[in-house]
């Protein structure tokens, strides 16, 4: 399992580099491995009905080939820190880009509907792969006075990445003259949309032979002269470099490796912070924010929108997104987790209450009227950004700082687990339940959204301002 070692002493934090635009180019190279997770997780987003179409095949089964790339992504993510102590960051994310790759080409030449699921399973190991190692790489490689800062180009990253996935799907389609079945380059529009990925999917794996190992894996493997080497070049050479190579070796020899017996206790198997960083994640995943980037297109024509508006609304979601998770980097160490979370879960239960009651009036002429059209698409546009505000970053922030030393890597790896499987379940049931009632289905989401303010209320501490070591 991959560890950040512990805050360097007070000469470190201060450190600054020769050379900033360097260790930020270091960073965004690893950050791509964000930008692919986010394109890779929305771009299906374009080709659902088209795959409705293509194979026939009912709700039920589509939903599982849609959702069946979240298996891959909690195998990826359960295995990476592994693979990466053992061959290092920067092979991993070789390995990922490789997968990316090989994922969007056979998932836009797939022979018949299982041959698909499995390009999406394969895409999503590499998805579960760049979620554990861009952060951790940047984490061990950034200078401690900006890591911080660094440490947020992942999230930019994916937001980035599922606003430019709707983007070219929307081109895609207008090229096509609006039919996702239409031919583009002597393809489906919709097998172009999902393998036209493998463009920063190679440039993903070019960028990495272009950045350095991270000095904590050099250490491990015994390599100190290139470990000093590296951290010269990103941290400055003012630092005292033998100093920091000692300090990283200590913190590798101190750390607990926890495991999954330590999370174990009282009455219900895991201790209760266990319990309250399983239920954030699950919170995070039952309000339904995946229907609205995996299904987004095929919810708007479903009442009437033509394929184009609806491709470009799935583009101006996506927006939304990147708006309110910039609003999240600003405000989450000014105000706090807690304030945020709230504000959020209210401002989601409004939006999903308002989608709720325009999803019940009946259609007129396959289409819904006026009114709760514009209800419809402003509510689905605020939910997002009152997520991407709240649950969509402090979940993570929260998931990292709230469970004790001793616990935290296993402790974080259950609720990351918890994460995906609420995901898969969201993401597999939307379009069943939908076929029974859309409005119901989002009675049930803002259900959980209003119950999400007393599970805040209850249970979740404020972390803000406290050093990770109060935590227990």
């Amino acid at each position: 399992m991959i560890i950040t070692e512990q805050a360097p002493r007070p000469g470190a934090d201060t450190a600054h580099p020769e050379h900033l635009g360097h260790v930020v180019f270091i960073a965004a190279s690893a950050a791509m491995g964000g930008f692919l997770f986010g394109y890779d997780s929305a771009v299906i987003n374009g080709a659902v009905e088209a795959i409705r179409d293509r194979y026939a095949v009912g709700s039920a089964e589509l939903a599982q080939v849609i959702a069946i790339a979240l298996i891959g992504c909690a195998v990826g993510a359960a295995t990476t820190g592994r693979i990466a102590d053992r061959i290092g960051r920067i092979r991993c994310m070789q390995i990922a880009a490789l997968l990316f790759a090989v994922s969007s080409i056979g998932s836009a030449l797939p022979f018949a509907l299982w041959d698909l699921a499995l390009w999406r399973v394969i895409g999503g190991f590499a998805i579960g792969m760049a979620s554990v190692i861009g952060p951790a790489y940047i984490a061990e490689v950034a200078p401690p006075a900006y890591r911080g800062r660094l440490g947020s180009f992942q999230q930019a990253a994916i937001v980035v990445g599922i606003a430019a996935s709707q983007l070219v799907n929307w081109g895609l389609l207008h090229a096509a003259d609006g039919d996702q079945r239409g031919t583009l380059m002597g393809l489906e529009a919709w097998q172009v949309m999902l393998g036209v990925m493998v463009v920063p999917a190679v440039l993903y794996g070019l960028l990495s032979f272009a950045i350095p190992e991270s000095p904590r894996f050099l250490l491990s493997v015994g390599r100190r002269d290139r470990a000093r080497a590296i951290l010269a070049e990103v941290e400055g050479k003012g630092v005292d470099l033998d100093a920091r190579v000692a300090e990283i070796e200590q913190a590798m020899k101190s750390e607990h490796k926890s495991s999954f017996k330590d999370l174990l206790g009282g009455s219900f198997l895991f201790k209760r912070i266990v319990w309250i960083g399983i239920g954030l994640s699950v919170f995070q995943q039952f309000v339904g924010i995946n229907v609205a980037f995996y299904y987004s297109t095929t919810l708007w024509q479903s009442v009437g929108i033509n394929p184009t508006d609806s491709f470009l609304y799935s583009f101006t979601t996506s927006i939304i997104n990147i708006v309110g998770t910039v609003i999240a980097m600003i405000f989450v160490d000014r105000i706090g987790r807690r304030p945020l979370a709230l504000i959020g879960s209210a401002g989601m239960a409004v939006s999903l209450a308002l989608e709720a009651w325009a999803f019940s009036h009946p259609l007129v002429d396959d289409r819904l009227p006026a009114t709760q059209g514009l209800v419809a698409l402003v509510a689905a546009h605020s939910f997002v950004l009152f997520f991407a505000l709240s649950w969509g970053v402090v979940v993570w922030v929260l998931l990292g700082e709230m469970f004790p030393n001793r616990i935290r890597a296993a402790a974080l790896g259950v609720a990351a687990s918890a994460q995906w499987i609420a995901n898969w379940a969201i993401t597999v049931t939307f379009p069943s339940l939908a076929d029974w009632n859309l409005s119901g289905t989002y009675v049930i989401y803002t259900f959980f959204a209003a119950l999400s303010i007393p599970f805040v209320l209850k249970f979740v501490k404020e972390t803000k301002g406290k050093t990770l070591e109060e935590m227990g």
